[in-house]
Formats: structure tokens, C-alpha cells, sequence
């Protein structure tokens, strides 16, 4: 049996998803087609535009056979934290091939840049400084897109899963674009156009959705976050995770005289704190997830469904049988892990209206169920 593994946020799903979903099953001709899909909250630090349990739904709707999660604590973190994880849950789950999307989809050379010895995360940046690395790399630090990012963290991973086979895909459209173009466009753009009131039915499936959701931002969790930091010392910021090498004092600083997230953010990112790093490090001050929490996690050795369809469900049987451990119920999850995805949903949720914080609490403790394709 073949089993083809991706690494997807869907925030929200659209018609480049779809192709990469097409493409990964065509490459691999795999029997069973795996996501591991981030939560509530994103890899790049921001609440998601809608819920996940809407976004695994659409995934298997649209040909995923199983969505499975990776974890608050995982899921909001750099690019090399982030690949790793999910790498390592994803080989917990039986997979044989790794499909993800690339700018350069040039596998060669990502293979050759992921071994190399240096910090990823700030590879941009000191690609464009021409700094520790070979010259001949140097004059491309601008063809590096943010996927092209996230693979070589990928590559990195599949060191430790020799048995995982990299398949790259060519990104076909500009992650950064804020406008609505052809066919296929970016996630960023229809957000954009989103909050513009515009119709972006021909790019996403979830359309309808979206519009009916009560999409959360960091914009309107601001206050709340500037509360926070202008009511805890410095010394108490810094028992957050990620609030280190002097952030926390910048972050004070910038709040005190920012009255609007936009403002605050432009004023916070530096060459030194990317925007990026900024926000996931406002996450984890949102659900009060401190340093030592994190270095007191065990280890995540299970698999937490969020949806499947009939083959989906299948293949969960066979990965039990072979002696990996799937928790079908919130109950079931580690307890530190289960208290920090309840926390982060209840944060996600806190905003809405009863009705709709409900439902996203409820679905946190409800367990996976089997989801029938669209006719």
C-alpha cells in the first residue's frame, strides 16, 4: 500500500489546494493520500479564517482520505520547528512519500541547502546579508520563497525518515500576492478580498463559508493583547514562550503608543523580529503558554484524526493493528497537549457570538467522524 503524506494549513482551501491534492495522488499513485493540518491558530502566528473542523471537512471532501492534527505547540512555531513535527507525526502515521509545494521546485538544490549547517529561520535574511553561506547561493537569496522555506525544513526532517521519499510540486502563484489573480491565486489574496466584502467564489470551494463564519483576527483580539502586555512586568512576559532576547521589552514599548494592531505591527517588526515571529509570540502570550510548559512536554507519540472517509477510517485500523497509538476522543490526548488545543479554542472562540463560541468549543472534545464526498 501507498501512503502519500502533505503538510497543509488550508487557510482557507482553495483551487491551488485542489491541484496540489490532484497532483500528489497523480505523482505518488498512492492508495491513501494523509494531511496533517494545523489547528485554530497558523504557522505564520494568526487565528485561523475559519475554524480547522471546517477546513478538515473540506479537505476530505476533496479527496484527502485522512486529516490528522498537528498540535498548538507545533503548529506555532518557525519553520524548522514546524517541519520537523509534522514530519515526525506524519511517519507515525505510515507514510512513504512526502508531497509539498516548492517556488524553485528545484529538489536537487533543496536537498543540497537543507544540508548544509545553519539556522533556517533566518535564512532569508542572512542569504540577502551574505552571510555563512556558499557564495553561490548568495545571489538567489531573493528566489527563496516562504515554501521553498518550509521544504528545506521538510528535507531537513526526512534525515531522520530515510524511508520517506520527497516529492516536490512548483507553487503557481505568488504566496505573497494581496490581489485576486486567474484561476489560482493566493490564500493572503482572498483574505484581502474577504474583508473587502468581495466575492471569492471562483477561487474556494469555501466560499458560502467564509462568509457566514465570524472570522477572528488578531486586529480584533488587539485589545486583549495589549492588555496583556502592558499589564504584565517584564519579568512575567518573559516566562511566555518565545518572549526572549529582549522582545518583550520592544513589544511593551511599541503597545504603549499603538492604538491598532496594523500600527502595532508595523511598528514591532524589524530586521531583528519579523513580523512572523512577532505574532507567534502574541499566540502564545493569548493562551499564556510559557517556556517552561513547553520544555516540560513529553513526547507526542500518538495520531489525532480530525476527519476521514471510508478508506480514511480503513487505514486507522491498520496503523492501530501495527501498535500506533490513535486517540479518537479529546480525553484520550496527552494531558499538556489537550490542555493547550482547549485553551487556544478558547481563545479562537472567545469573540463570537454563544452560538458560534460553542460550537468551536464543543468541537474541540468532540472525536473524529467519517465524512461522506461531496456528490
Amino acid at each position: 500500500m501507498k501512503v502519500t503524506g502533505i503538510i497543509v494549513e488550508y487557510n482557507p482551501f482553495h483551487n491551488g489546494h485542489k491541484y496540489h491534492l490532484e497532483k500528489a495522488r497523480e505523482l505518488t499513485e498512492c492508495d491513501i493520500l494523509v494531511a496533517i493540518c494545523s489547528g485554530n491558530f497558523v504557522q505564520r502566528g494568526q487565528p485561523a479564517i475559519i475554524d480547522k473542523w471546517s477546513r478538515r471537512k473540506t479537505a476530505v471532501e476533496n479527496g484527502v482520505d485522512l486529516v490528522i492534527e498537528l498540535p498548538f505547540p507545533f503548529a506555532v512555531q518557525s519553520a524548522a520547528y514546524f517541519g520537523r513535527h509534522a514530519v515526525d507525526i506524519l511517519a507515525r502515521a505510515g507514510i512513504d512519500h512526502l508531497v509539498f509545494g516548492s517556488e524553485i521546485n528545484n529538489l536537487e538544490e533543496l536537498q543540497e541547502i537543507a544540508s548544509m549547517s545553519f539556522n533556517i529561520d533566518n535564512f532569508r535574511e542572512n542569504m540577502a546579508r551574505g552571510y555563512s553561506y556558499p557564495a553561490s547561493y548568495g545571489y538567489m537569496a531573493d528566489s527563496y520563497g516562504p515554501n521553498d522555506i518550509l521544504a528545506i525544513s521538510y528535507l531537513r526532517a526526512l534525515k531522520d525518515h530515510p524511508e520517506i521519499t520527497p516529492v516536490s510540486i512548483r507553487r503557481t502563484n505568488d504566496y505573497f500576492s494581496e490581489e485576486l489573480q486567474g484561476e489560482i491565486t493566493s490564500a493572503l489574496s482572498i483574505r484581502k478580498a474577504l474583508a473587502r466584502g468581495q466575492d471569492v467564489s471562483r477561487y474556494t470551494i469555501m466560499a458560502e463559508q467564509l462568509k457566514d463564519f465570524p472570522s477572528v483576527s488578531m486586529e480584533k483580539l488587539y485589545p486583549l493583547i495589549r492588555t496583556l502586555l502592558l499589564t504584565n512586568s517584564p519579568e512575567e512576559l518573559r516566562q511566555i514562550f518565545l518572549m526572549d532576547e529582549g522582545i518583550e521589552n520592544h513589544l511593551i514599548k511599541q503597545a504603549e503608543d499603538s492604538y491598532t494592531y496594523s500600527v502595532f505591527l508595523n511598528k514591532a517588526t524589524t530586521r531583528r523580529y519579523t513580523s512572523s515571529r512577532i505574532q507567534r509570540t502574541l499566540c502564545h502570550l493569548l493562551v499564556h503558554n510559557t517556556r517552561e510548559f513547553m520544555k516540560n512536554l513529553p513526547e507526542y507519540d500518538i495520531i489525532r484524526p480530525l476527519a476521514y472517509n471510508r478508506k480514511g477510517q480503513k487505514y486507522i485500523g491498520q496503523l492501530q493493528e501495527n501498535g500506533v497509538r490513535v486517540v479518537n476522543h479529546f480525553s484520550q490526548i496527552i494531558k499538556p497537549y489537550r490542555q493547550l488545543e482547549y485553551r487556544a479554542a478558547a481563545v479562537y472562540g472567545m469573540l463570537m457570538d454563544p452560538e458560534n463560541r460553542e460550537k468551536v468549543l464543543r468541537g474541540e472534545i468532540c472525536g473524529p467522524y467519517p465524512i461522506k464526498k461531496r456528490p
